[in-house]
């Protein structure tokens, strides 16, 4: 199946469906999760607490956001895949991080944690038929279709992985 069409998604989410390079899903499917998976597991450990401004989220922060945000879009491709219409809200991602405290998470377990989520995630992506991947839900006021999402989840996580290579590591 072909890359989502601009106009089964807001516009808000174009640069992320757009990071998932690949002509299909499931060129998508391969070309990122190995990639995603050793690009997180190569952060050296000492430079977790690391900001590269004052006012900017630490790695162990950027990668709770990854976290959350995997689960959220997870549960939103749950919802359509499941042909489901009931309109989905959004989430502050700034509130999200402000109430999920990572000073007393060993890095090891974020990065444990991240790596089981996006394995379940690539899972349940797996399983969708095509006729599923038709699917229009509602997510944050927005029509969005379940393929759309599904390059989402990929893009948003190479999105923040570029992030963390241009002014982190």
């Amino acid at each position: 199946m072909s890359r989502p069409l601009d106009n089964e998604y807001g516009s808000f989410y174009k640069g992320y469906a757009d990071a998932a390079t690949g002509d299909s899903l499931a060129e998508v499917q391969q070309i990122h999760p190995g990639f995603i998976k050793t690009s997180i597991v190569e952060i050296p450990g000492e430079k977790c607490d690391y900001r590269y401004a004052p006012d900017k989220w630490t790695i162990k922060e950027l990668l709770q956001h990854m976290i959350d945000t995997e689960r959220v879009f997870s549960y939103r491709a749950l919802r359509i895949s499941r042909n489901d219409s009931t309109p989905l809200a959004g989430f502050d991602e700034n509130y999200f991080a402000a109430n999920a405290p990572v000073e007393h998470r060993k890095w090891e377990d974020l990065v444990k944690e991240f790596l089981l989520l996006r394995e379940a995630t690539d899972l349940m992506i797996q399983s969708f038929q095509e006729h599923q991947l038709k699917y229009i839900g509602n997510a944050s006021n927005t029509k969005i279709s379940l393929k759309a999402l599904c390059f989402i989840i990929y893009g948003h996580n190479l999105h923040h992985l570029n992030i963390l290579k241009e002014r982190y590591l």
